[in-house]
């Protein structure tokens, strides 16, 4: 039997931190799951990734994969721990996809979810809390992400709003407002 953890909130406030935090605290095999990977355009980005790497324990697997989540998914063994960080990074990697491919990517994911034989955390930025974006390419990513965040919400175990440093277990305190049947559609 698996287990859904959905970790979400904004930029710097210690999403990966506490993910890796579960993710240790699992005492199964890790195996990190990364939605990005270096640029050679981009130091700071390349900064950043190797701040996570270097908080990771050596002998965590870390696999990159920016595309074919499900897939990557698919190929986790049993009795092991995956953490998928992140996405948010993962969904803008598919932002190109017209509507009828993101929407059977998502379904695909959705599906192998539920059907992994591992505990698998994921963490997700939270867009939607600022103005809405001027681009329509900005409003493309904010609405998809935040309909794939709340889709992994509703088939989730446990759902931590991480903020200033603070995780809050959403399931414990909150009240789920969409169908795990019907799906998620969004606002």
């Amino acid at each position: 039997m698996n287990k859904v953890i959905l970790i979400t909130g904004p930029a710097r406030s210690g999403k990966s931190e506490w993910s890796e935090t579960l993710a240790k605290s699992s005492k199964k095999p890790v195996i990190y799951i990364a939605t990005s990977s270096q640029s050679i355009d981009d130091q700071e980005w390349n900064l950043r990734i190797q701040q996570h790497q270097q908080r990771r324990p050596p002998e965590w697997e870390t696999r990159e994969e920016p595309f074919f989540l499900a897939n990557a998914l698919t190929r986790i063994p049993a009795n092991t721990c995956v953490l998928v960080d992140s996405l948010g990074t993962w969904v803008a990697n598919l932002l190109e996809t017209d509507e009828q491919e993101w929407n059977s990517t998502v379904a695909e994911l959705i599906k192998t979810i539920t059907v992994v034989a591992a505990e698998i955390i994921f963490v997700a930025e939270e867009t939607g809390w600022g103005v809405v974006p001027a681009y329509a390419s900005g409003r493309l990513f904010r609405d998809r992400l935040g309909n794939l965040t709340r889709r992994i919400a509703a088939i989730a175990d446990e759902v931590y709003l991480v903020t200033a440093g603070y995780a809050l277990n959403l399931k414990k305190l909150g009240e789920g407002i969409g169908s795990r049947e019907q799906g998620i559609s969004g606002d």
